[in-house]
């Protein structure tokens, strides 16, 4: 397993081009980018990018959600095709890092009412999956699902019925989206299982707050334990926001917390 950083940590902090060579001062050893403006989704950015991550190994690009994903499975042809030229936009990307991997959230559950799935139409969002799988393969990209409790894989189940139909769809499993959810993480781990790609992890202090890992309660062994259980051997990902942490060090500390924790679970 290798421990990294979503530069969704620094957001607000550092822009991008700058986040990368600090993650990389810090020992992280993979990182996300999270992209997040239509500027950035130019690959002319990844080419900057690429310049300026100093050998951090890209694990994964991700996107401001709502910007194109949702607009991907509109029954409108002209505002799919909108849609679809950024999504190629940030395959080229994807492919410019060295990337293997895309995190998507897909559709945006914006009302409470369309979150019990009563509604859901798997059919039609498989469909939709097809042609953007397409479009990944077509890159070498592997899209990846991540569970978010406000968007397509918002509970336990989803991933299944999806999944079946599409062989070639990966999950990433998110630690706080779960908790948002109010279903165990466990659930969704058991159900991604060996299509798991790789993981995000953030940590809840006393307050119920969100934390850097290391810096609250989560059983991180025991989290180890499960995703060796279905055969993951990934990235690690650290992925909190700029109200979560003080200082920029205090990464350095959780990374240097998680790689021991690897370490010690590896010498077992």
């Amino acid at each position: 397993m290798q421990v990294g950083v979503s530069t969704a940590s620094l957001f607000m902090r550092k822009n991008n081009e700058d986040a990368l060579p600090i993650l990389h001062a810090l020992g992280a050893e993979t990182a996300e980018v999270f992209l997040t403006s239509f500027s950035e989704y130019d690959p002319a950015f990844a080419t900057l990018l690429k310049e300026r991550k100093e050998g951090l190994p890209i694990n994964s690009v991700h996107v401001l959600n709502t910007q194109f994903e949702p607009q991907l499975f509109n029954a409108h042809p002209r505002v799919r095709a909108d849609a679809y030229h950024f999504l190629e936009n940030v395959l080229q990307s994807a492919k410019i890092l060295s990337a293997p991997y895309y995190t998507f959230h897909g559709t945006v559950r914006a009302k409470r009412s369309a979150r019990d799935g009563k509604g859901d139409n798997f059919p039609k969002m498989i469909e939709g999956f097809r042609g953007i799988l397409d479009a990944c393969q077509r890159h070498g990209v592997g899209l990846c699902l991540e569970n978010v409790e406000w968007s397509t894989y918002n509970r336990p189940g989803v991933f299944r019925q999806l999944s079946q139909e599409l062989p070639s769809l990966l999950g990433v499993l998110d630690i706080k989206q779960a908790r948002l959810s109010e279903y165990p993480y466990e659930m969704y781990l058991e159900e991604i299982g060996e299509r798991i790609a790789y993981a995000h992890l953030s940590d809840l202090n006393e307050f119920g707050k969100l934390c850097l890992p290391g810096k609250g309660s989560f059983d991180f062994d025991t989290l180890l334990k499960r995703l060796r259980d279905v055969g993951f051997d990934g990235a690690l990902l650290i992925e909190v926001y700029q109200n979560d942490y003080q200082d920029i060090a205090e990464l350095k500390e959780s990374l240097q917390f998680l790689q021991e924790k690897v370490e010690k679970y590896n010498c077992q």
